[in-house]
Parts: structure tokens; C-alpha cells; sequence
């Protein structure tokens, strides 16, 4: 056994030159490659989140901007729809009323030409009886005159 430590002792001692060299070469790889490549992964990890972040507040930033502009489109739409309406009930008030007064000048025309019709009708009327009057005297002045000369004969 002592055989075996004494090998043990040896193996450990010859080991130890390449147990500094392993540290050494750990100790190298560490600050030459590990730590400088988390350093540059850590940072593009910031600028990727960064710039993922940075486009989702842009993305809700349009969002919004999309929303007060669609806002603003119904509102519009409404104050033109509610300008229009008042203007078809201006135009639809202006055309009764325009209405009324053709149909109160109708009828005050209708009314005139029946009066007017009524005092041309009495007057004709007084014009016919005249003339009736007028040809019944010659009529029966035509018949006594041939009368007379029928009986003088």
C-alpha cells in the first residue's frame, strides 16, 4: 500500500504543473473570450430588446394615432351628416312655404277669374237679354210691317 501512495504522491506532484497550466488556460479563455462575448451578447440582447421595445411603443404609439384620427373621421361624418340634415329641413321648409304661397296665389288666381268669369257671364247674360229684346221689337216691328202690306194689298 505504501507502494500505491507513494505512486499516488508522485502522479499528484507530476500533476501539478499541468493543473496550473489547465488554470492558467481557464483563467486566459475567461478573460480573452468568455467574459468580452457576454459583454457583446449582453449588449446585443439590450438592443434587440431595445429595438423590439422601441417598436412596440411605436406600434401603440400609431395605434393611438389611428384611433383619434378614426375618432375624428366620425366625428366629422356626423357633423356633416347632421349639416346635412339641417340643410335638407331648411330646403324642405323652404319648399312648403313656397308651396303655400303658389297654392294661396292659385287660389286667389281661381278666385279673380271666377269673379271675373261671373261678371262676364252677367255681363254676357245682360248683353243677350238686350239683344233679345232688340230682336224680338224688330221681329215683331218685320211681322206687322208685312202684315200691313199683306193687308193693304
Amino acid at each position: 500500500m505504501d507502494e500505491t501512495l507513494r505512486q499516488l504522491g508522485e502522479l499528484l506532484l507530476s500533476s501539478i504543473p499541468a493543473i496550473f497550466g489547465l488554470l492558467i488556460v481557464w483563467a486566459a479563455y475567461r478573460l480573452i473570450v468568455y467574459t468580452p462575448l457576454q459583454k457583446i451578447l449582453a449588449e446585443r440582447q439590450a438592443r434587440t430588446e431595445g429595438a423590439i421595445q422601441q417598436a412596440q411603443a411605436e406600434i401603440a404609439s400609431a395605434e393611438k394615432r389611428t384611433a383619434e384620427y378614426e375618432r375624428r373621421v366620425r366625428e366629422a361624418r356626423a357633423q356633416i351628416y347632421a349639416a346635412q340634415e339641417a340643410h335638407s329641413r331648411r330646403i324642405q321648409q323652404q319648399r312648403e312655404t313656397i308651396l303655400a304661397e303658389a297654392r294661396q296665389q292659385a287660389d286667389a288666381t281661381v278666385k279673380n277669374a271666377r269673379a271675373a268669369l261671373e261678371k262676364d257671364v252677367l255681363s254676357a247674360k245682360a248683353s243677350l237679354q238686350q239683344q233679345t229684346e232688340t230682336l224680338a221689337q224688330q221681329i215683331i216691328e218685320s211681322v206687322l210691317k208685312s202684315a200691313a202690306v199683306a193687308g193693304g194689298r
